[in-house]
């Protein structure tokens, strides 16, 4: 059976995704994955997450899943389900049971999107159990030593209805990201798009001049993702004020005023 969009796979044999470490934490990572210990990544939208799993992923040579999280995920979505084929009735894993019979990492992006009932499932696999329950097929799997469930929220996002219990966060070794330092951030467009320091060191001033704005007039700040982007349009002919419009001011408001206000910073900034 095909896999659902919202489930990739990445094999061992593909090459490192770029990454920049920022702090210790792909240290702590892999003294995780030895000591088989869970792991849950906290951080806003863009700042490197995913990328960062993924790279360690491949570092560590473990396939990975990876799954959107979202309000209609269920416990069968993780786990699997009887479907109906030609020859009658079959077993379909789930991406959580492919990645525990495989020995993979299993990521949940923004878990805390999922329903409550469906992160139950989670927790004999965040013990020392280590073992995942299939109930519907009378299963019982024990995780081998390469299996690493890890986990990731955005804080900011959380409320009453979504956030993650108390019972479930103290199963987890957990890392805060957040956005890198000035000349980090540079490295890290020059690494992914290959533009000229000089640009580099412009986009990164005007993100932070538009995070200062945050808690005034925006959800999200600018993402070090929506940075990629806007040099990405720069570097393939793009004016650097219309691609900061497209990448770094529209994607972050509806807003015609916050727009508009957010359009003043681009050009102030940029000249």
């Amino acid at each position: 059976m095909e896999m659902p969009t919202s489930v990739k796979k990445i094999k061992r044999e593909e090459s490192l995704p770029f990454y920049l470490s920022q702090s210790n934490e792909v240290a702590l990572f892999e003294q995780a994955w030895r000591h088989q210990l869970p792991v849950m990544i906290k951080g806003p939208t863009g700042c490197g997450k995913t990328r960062f799993v993924q790279f360690m992923a491949a570092r560590l040579g473990r396939p990975l899943y990876t799954v959107a999280c979202h309000d209609d995920l269920t416990a069968a979505d993780l786990v699997g389900r009887h479907l109906i084929g030609e020859n009658g009735t079959f077993w379909c894993d789930g991406p959580l049971t492919r990645a525990v019979r495989e020995g993979a990492i299993c990521y949940l992006d923004e878990v805390v999107e999922a329903r409550k009932d469906t992160t139950v499932v989670l927790h004999p696999l965040t013990d020392d159990r280590r073992i995942l329950p299939l109930e519907r097929t009378g299963e019982t799997l024990s995780a081998p030593p390469g299996f690493m469930l890890v986990v990731s929220f955005n804080p900011g996002y959380q409320n009453l209805l979504k956030g993650m219990k108390p019972s479930t966060r103290q199963r987890f070794v957990a890392m805060s990201f957040g956005f890198p330092a000035p000349e980090r951030e540079i490295e890290i467009l020059r690494g992914e798009t290959g533009i000229e320091s000089d640009l580099a060191a412009r986009l990164v001033k005007l993100a932070n001049a538009l995070r200062a704005l945050k808690d005034h007039d925006l959800e999200e700040p600018a993402s070090t993702r929506l940075l990629v982007y806007a040099a990405t349009l720069i570097k393939h002919g793009f004016s650097m004020v219309d691609a900061c419009i497209a990448a770094l001011v529209q994607p972050l408001s509806d807003d015609e005023e916050t727009i508009e206000a957010l359009t003043e910073v681009v050009h102030a900034t940029l000249g």
